[in-house]
């Protein structure tokens, strides 16, 4: 079922007697239950997509859905209700200083009118899911950067919301707090079947948490697939660029002037073929030298991406039945170095 879609949505700024538009005519079904992820560089107007669907940003055009029911023009308590289902949190945290975390979260519940007898219970509940019932009495001042994040998520999730929208809820933080912040949100789209919307500029959070991904340039969605498809076997140049930083492994120019002779080859396999014995089966078949020279395999959504840069040494004739019959093998070879050939 989806649960959230954009239909032809554009948004446009005056600025200085000029029109900027940041969205250019995105449309995007998002399925309920799903981690759906956006991601692109800075600028690329996916923060400013995330905020259309709770209209804190209004498109200029197109139409918002949430259950199908067409939200684009939403005012006043009707707006209220339809955001009360939906939580956001940020990259820098937006906690108030001055308050406690129990506070924070308070906070959060009294604006929305929770009921008041239920309030603190609701709050014990909130901080023991993020793992904080110690910190209640705290000020945000003495707290970590993930601690942080943590009230912030639980602060979202105040309102029992169906849908969590996180911009850049990562960016701030280190690689290993970043990690924990992962797997909280994996427990709560598992336990409490929310549907997550993250938007980032980070891969290796694209690659570990995301079901579905949407790649965004200038204003536009130029790739949407599931996230094991976008790593891959991107198709559009963008996409192939931004994965490429993150997923090509780097060839110093030394070693490519270490081969007097022979070839190097990058090959990229997927899934099954991850697991071949390739080498081995080119190496008892065609009489060529080959060596590995780097390589590594990373599993995203349980199946396997494997890159490798070999080594292919021999007669030239030879080098290329070994090539032919490696092509064969693999998803992509590129050829990277020719040496003495």
């Amino acid at each position: 079922m989806t649960k959230i879609e954009l239909k032809n949505v554009s948004v446009q700024f005056n600025q200085k007697r000029r029109q900027i538009t940041a969205v250019n005519h995105v449309s995007l079904k998002i399925e309920e239950g799903e981690i759906f992820g956006i991601v692109g560089l800075s600028g690329a107007g996916k923060s400013t997509v995330v905020r259309t669907m709770n209209l804190l940003q209004v498109p200029t055009s197109g139409h918002v859905l949430i259950d199908g029911q067409d939200i684009t023009h939403a005012k006043g308590q009707s707006l209220g209700n339809i955001r009360k289902k939906i939580g956001m949190i940020f990259q820098h945290f937006n906690l108030i200083s001055n308050r406690t975390i129990g506070d924070n979260i308070l906070f959060a519940l009294k604006a929305a009118n929770y009921p008041k007898n239920n309030r603190q219970d609701r709050v014990t509940e909130l901080l023991d899911l993020v793992d904080l019932s110690d910190k209640v009495g705290d000020y945000p001042a003495n707290l970590s950067g993930g601690q942080k994040q943590r009230v912030g998520i639980a602060r979202a999730l105040a309102n029992n919301p169906d849908i969590l929208l996180c911009d850049e809820a990562t960016s701030a933080l280190d690689v290993e707090t970043t990690e924990e912040i992962i797997n909280l949100l994996e427990k709560i789209n598992r336990d409490l079947k929310l549907t997550i919307v993250f938007i980032t500029h980070q891969m290796e959070v694209a690659k570990r948490l995301f079901h579905r991904v949407a790649v965004m340039e200038n204003g536009e969605i130029v790739e949407e697939n599931e996230t094991f498809e976008i790593f891959g076997k991107p198709q559009h140049a963008f996409t192939q660029k931004l994965v490429g930083r993150h997923m090509n492994l780097v060839v110093p120019v030394e070693l490519e002037q270490k081969f007097a002779t022979g070839v190097l080859l990058e090959l990229t396999y997927l899934d099954d073929h991850a697991l071949e014995p390739l080498i081995a089966n080119v190496s008892r078949q065609i009489p060529v030298l080959l060596s590995i020279t780097h390589g590594k395999i990373e599993y995203i959504q349980g199946k396997a991406i494997g890159r490798l840069i070999i080594h292919v040494d021999g007669e030239p004739a030879e080098i290329k039945r070994a090539i032919e019959m490696i092509t064969n093998q693999v998803d992509t070879l590129t050829l990277l170095g020719k040496g003495g050939i």
